[in-house]
């Protein structure tokens, strides 16, 4: 490989780093050896297959498994793993940005909205939400005994993929 290739090929790897910050890539990181069940350092059908059974769903077809690693430009080592991750999070806002759509309808900063004010709000402004859809939402993340809505661990959820108390 010509010395301007590896170049190239480097600088598009160091990229996808610079897009999460060190803890989400850890994050990434710890999923992806979970992942490589055997230990080879890239994610293959049989350790697909074993992920969804670890996972509890025993009948995944070849198929599906195969169209999976098809997402993938060659090999799953964890650089294009990170890169799948970045390609499919390219375009959600940041978790900062989200929290700041939310304090619009928290003027006191209280990090709690009324459950049926942001349903209103979701139902009847921009790209409103269905009846189902806001539902959905309320079944992920239920409303506390006073009928609020945690927006802020909502945004946390949105932007890390966990509770922060399962931390």
């Amino acid at each position: 490989m010509s010395p301007k290739k590896a170049k190239k090929k480097e600088g598009a790897s160091s990229n996808v780093f610079s897009m999460f910050e060190q803890s989400q890539i850890q994050e990434f990181k710890e999923a992806f050896t979970i992942m490589d069940q055997n230990r080879d350092g890239f994610i293959d059908k049989n350790d697909l297959r074993d992920t969804f059974a670890a996972l509890g769903r025993l009948n995944v077809g070849n198929d599906e498994l195969e169209e999976m690693l098809k997402e993938a430009p060659g090999a799953v080592n964890f650089t294009i793993f990170l890169t799948m991750f970045g390609e499919k999070l390219k375009g959600t806002d940041p978790e900062e940005t989200i929290l700041n759509a939310f304090k619009i309808f928290d003027p006191e900063g209280k990090g709690v909205l009324k459950g049926d004010e942001i349903k209103y709000h979701l139902m009847s402004q921009a790209d409103k939400f269905t009846e189902d859809e806001v539902n959905q939402m309320f079944s992920n993340f239920p409303l506390d005994v006073a009928g609020n809505l945690d927006y802020k661990n909502l945004c946390y959820v949105i932007t890390h993929g966990e509770d922060k108390e399962q931390e």
